[in-house]
C-alpha cells in the first residue's frame, strides 16, 4: 500500500461520527501507519452535519481527502448520500 486510504465518516450531531473516526485513527496508528484526521462539528449540538476525514498509510501529508478520492464513505444517516461526489 503506497497511497493513503481515505475514509470519510458523515452523520449528524450525536451519532458518534467523531468517536468512530478517533477509533479508526487509533487502530491504524496502532498498526504502525501514518494517520491524519480532520473533523468539522460546529453545528453538532443542533443536529447539524458532522463529518470527519481519516487518512492512513505509509506516509500521509494532508488530513483532508481531495475531491473524488474517498475510498470509503461511512454514512451514519441517509443524508450521507450527498457526500458521494467526494
Amino acid at each position: 500500500m503506497s497511497d493513503p486510504v481515505n475514509v470519510l465518516i458523515v452523520g449528524v450531531g450525536g451519532q458518534g461520527v467523531i468517536l468512530v473516526s478517533k477509533v479508526l485513527a487509533t487502530l491504524a496508528q496502532s498498526r504502525g501507519l501514518d494517520v491524519k484526521q480532520s473533523e468539522v462539528h460546529g453545528m453538532a449540538k443542533r443536529g447539524g452535519t458532522v463529518f470527519s476525514h481519516v487518512r492512513f498509510g505509509p506516509q500521509v501529508w494532508s488530513p483532508t481527502i481531495p475531491q473524488g478520492e474517498a475510498d470509503l464513505l461511512v454514512a451514519l444517516e441517509w443524508g450521507g448520500l450527498r457526500w458521494l461526489p467526494l
